[in-house]
């Protein structure tokens, strides 16, 4: 998600500089150059030797230092930037940033450059409440600097509250989203992920393998590129996307609601959710028991969800972008393309369940994608973070025809 982005992460002195390693580990992972500059206080608590095996480039401690010949350290590392992330960034770097001082490789760096800024705040809770710190922020943040706010827990001095440096999960996302282009803004994208489950008794039910990784991926992924993104999800073991409105159901027929119920103002419906084909005829309240060797249960058919939204009245509008699933085991490209036309799909996303690597339950996917106009492409073996930007990114351009 991050090749070819040269990003320099600033590592202030304090006790949660231990998380700026995951957090680096996490960007070079995504693909990116990642640069390092400790401050003085910051080598205390972690060695640059550290970073600089984790990044495969030098670690920038002093002002002075020299990237090549002829090139000022500082300066060269200002103009190279696609994004600066300060992590943890105490109380003292925001403060002299606020005020305009630039003492150290850090700040002059962050002063010459003109690439985004993004904070993580760490520090004791007092000190983050303090209203110089909070003047501090509340100028950087006027003057566009962009912050990831801490979260609350027990810190290490003992205090308990606000000021423990957030998740390096939670940095990287953000850091993901200011160099996401923001090409869905002022669209609304909704969402479905995850399977569905149809009741049997309080205690059975029937459902399917999917885990919602890759709905959930393409939630993230929307929210990114600027859209507004609602997402109806099924039972699934995966956390709320941030900044995403995230609605939950159980069965086919409350995803069925919820989706008739809020398509209108979307301008993209992609439906990746393992919808249940039927459900029991009778749900019955109490356990079924045990009694014989073979037991029977009547099946009825679930409604339809992406069949009624293909054949909504759209008037003299176009309706919403209509981007449909198919998991296949046999006949992909056959059964995917006769699921277009007959639910009036624009775009239909299939894979093969039975091949390694691309069915539930796992962080990658192979996609075969068809188009409306007849067109298709296969994407590959790839992650579903990257798959989820792959369709989106067929989605702009085909909205642009529109």
């Amino acid at each position: 998600m991050l090749s070819n982005k040269k990003i320099i992460l600033g590592v202030c002195g304090g006790i949660a500089a231990y998380k700026a390693i995951e957090l680096l580990r996490l960007l070079t992972k995504a693909g990116a150059d990642v640069h390092v500059i400790m401050t003085r206080a910051a080598q205390e608590f972690i060695a640059p030797l550290t970073f600089q095996t984790l990044s495969s480039n030098p670690v920038h401690t002093g002002l002075f230092d020299l990237i090549a010949e002829r090139e000022i350290g500082h300066i060269s590392l200002a103009d190279r930037a696609d994004l600066f992330v300060v992590a943890p960034a105490t109380a003292n770097i925001i403060g002299k940033i606020a005020s305009g001082i630039a003492d150290d490789m850090l700040t002059t760096t962050i002063m010459a450059t003109k690439a985004p800024v993004l904070f993580a705040p760490a520090m004791n809770v007092n000190m983050y409440t303090n209203p110089i710190y909070q003047d501090n922020e509340q100028k950087l943040r006027r003057l566009g600097f962009l912050f990831e706010a801490p979260v609350s827990g027990t810190l290490a001095c003992g205090w308990e509250g606000e000021g423990k440096l957030t998740s390096p999960e939670a940095i990287f996302e953000a850091a993901v989203t200011v160099l996401a282009d923001k090409d869905l803004t002022g669209r609304t994208v909704m969402i479905t992920a995850g399977p569905t489950r149809e009741e049997i008794d309080p205690v059975r039910y029937i459902s399917n393998h999917s885990s919602g990784k890759m709905g959930y991926a393409l939630a993230c992924a929307a929210r990114r590129r600027g859209a507004q993104v609602l997402l109806i999800a099924g039972p699934t073991a995966l956390p709320d996307p941030a900044g995403v409105k995230t609605v939950k159901v159980t069965s086919a027929s409350e995803m069925h609601t919820e989706v008739m119920a809020r398509v209108a103002g979307c301008d993209v419906v992609i439906k990746a959710a393992a919808v249940a084909d039927y459900r029991p005829q009778v749900r019955s309240s109490n356990k079924i028991k045990k009694n014989n060797d073979s037991a029977r249960i009547e099946l009825v058919k679930n409604p339809d969800i992406l069949a009624g939204l293909g054949m909504m009245d759209r008037g003299s509008k176009p309706g919403p972008f209509l981007v449909g699933f198919a998991a296949e085991t046999d006949g992909l490209a056959e059964n995917a393309a006769k699921k277009l036309n007959e639910k009036q799909l624009d775009m239909i996303v299939a894979n093969d369940v039975s091949q390694p690597g691309a069915g539930f339950n796992v962080d990658t996917n192979r996609a075969l994608l068809l188009f409306k106009d007849g067109s298709r492409c296969d994407s590959g073996l790839m992650s579903k973070d990257l798959l989820a930007d792959t369709i989106l990114d067929h989605i702009v351009a085909q909205l642009a025809k529109r």
